[in-house]
């Protein structure tokens, strides 16, 4: 038997073993964050060079944001593209009279829906509704197939797109970098043609698309409808007699383009030093997507994407939902822009921030999650029966991850990457005092808007 004085020794030491215990417990687990932030930051510095490889600046760091030259930023320019951008009033060159002034640039790239479109295909003219973010928006019941607004291919985001010297997903827009040398594809009578202006893809694509999606600006728009004054701070340079027109139009969207970045996510904030941005298993999906996984051999620099183009086998649109049908040129990626063989089925990287805030991935919009996209790089075998085994790209093959590192990889991109607060790049109202991103009557309805 023991006394009582053994047993008050013995709950003594109990107790002190305990407490003993916890403190290692506790002190392992601030050891093992410490660890797993310097094995991060490791990892982007061997990669990066320093940490600010990876970050996104400010939107209004002009002096930091990639810009054309042709097109410098200035704040008068950023505004009048914000306002242009959103504006429903430019819709003027509708099929059908009555859904003039309808729709905007922000009808398939819109802050709800990560600036993509919220469904498989962007409907521009012809689309009516919204929804809560883009999803609802369907062809109009007096449009068909062969006159409505839409990509034969799924809008890409605009987000980050200051790091893009080309857009589209085939790199058909811009005058610079690996364009020099496809002039002879800058077919005239096309959109192409717009590249012969000389500036990068950003500024190309918008003043393109503004012709292309049926929207108009002219002298008489601005000055009854309040824009003059902006065009006028925009441009002062420009003679009064081209002030008013498509290209500087263009040139204003494109610089608010650059200035719509997602510099306000887990991962940049723990880029800028909070090393409590980021969950543990955000961490970890991190280290992966940097690591093991081979995701930062195409996926780079502050947007996380990259100038390259790659064959993964990836299927087009096709089912419900998809209006038209696929031509040739479009299969082929990049290909179907340069006529080059060796670019058949390849099409761009695209940036990868706010994919949360999407349904649909790949060009063809064939995934519905981000989990799906990350499971058929894992396991590396085309889906799309006429892209040849020889076109894919050499890092188009399996992985080895786990279903548990899936999952990681997936928490890393989907609560990592993702701005909550993308609504900052909205306008409180247009001078016209029309709805946006669509002023069609369903919008109107869902959106709450008079």
């Amino acid at each position: 038997m023991f006394s009582k004085v053994t047993y008050n020794i013995i709950a003594l030491c109990i107790v002190m073993v305990f407490f003993s215990s916890c403190a290692e417990d506790t002190d392992y687990i601030e050891i093992s964050s410490e660890l797993e932030d310097q094995k991060l930051k490791t990892t982007l510095v061997a990669l990066g060079g320093t940490l600010d490889y990876f970050v996104l600046p400010e939107s209004d760091d002009f002096s930091n944001i990639p810009a054309d030259p042709n097109n410098p930023l200035t704040d008068a320019k950023v505004l009048l593209g914000k306002l242009l951008f959103h504006e429903t009033g430019i819709g003027m060159n509708s099929k059908k009279e009555t859904h003039q002034k309808t729709y905007s640039c922000a009808s398939c790239h819109h802050s709800g829906a990560g600036f993509q479109s919220g469904i498989k295909q962007g409907i521009g003219d012809g689309g009516i509704g919204f929804g809560l973010h883009g999803e609802a928006r369907v062809m109009a019941p007096d449009f068909t197939a062969d006159i409505v607004d839409v990509q034969p291919i799924k809008s890409p985001t605009v987000l980050n797109s200051a790091y893009q010297k080309l857009m589209l997903w085939n790199g058909q827009f811009g005058a610079t970098g690996s364009n020099i040398g496809t002039e002879a594809n800058w077919t005239s009578g096309t959109p192409k043609e717009t590249n012969n202006l000389g500036f990068e893809g950003l500024e190309t694509q918008a003043i393109a698309g503004l012709t292309v999606h049926r929207m108009d600006i002219n002298k008489t728009f601005c000055s009854d409808n309040n824009y003059e004054a902006l065009f006028n701070d925009a441009f002062p340079e420009v003679d009064l007699a081209e002030r008013y027109s498509l290209i500087t139009a263009g040139l204003a969207i494109a610089a608010y383009e650059r200035t719509l970045l997602a510099n306000d996510t887990n991962f940049q904030n723990w880029l800028k030093g909070d090393v409590n941005a980021m969950t543990s298993n955000e961490k970890k999906g991190a280290l992966l997507f940097f690591g093991k996984a081979q995701c930062f051999q195409c996926h780079s620099g502050p947007a996380l994407n990259s100038e390259a183009f790659y064959a993964l086998g990836m299927n087009d649109l096709s089912g419900t939902g998809v209006h038209g049908t696929v031509d040739e040129a479009t299969k082929k990626g990049r290909g179907g822009f340069t006529n080059n063989p060796s670019d058949n089925y390849t099409f761009k990287v695209p940036q990868l921030y706010n994919l949360a805030d999407v349904e649909f991935f790949g060009h063809g919009a064939s995934f519905t999650s981000i989990k799906e996209v990350i499971a058929y790089k894992n396991n590396a075998l085309k889906e799309h029966n006429d892209v040849p085994l020889v076109a894919l790209a050499n890092e188009f093959s399996p992985l080895g991850l786990s279903e548990h590192e899936i999952d990681l990889l997936t928490e890393f991109i989907e609560k990592s990457l993702l701005d909550r607060n993308l609504q900052r790049y909205n306008p409180n109202s247009l001078p016209t005092g029309l709805c946006f991103p669509n002023a069609d009557a369903k919008s109107k309805q869902d959106m709450g808007c008079n």
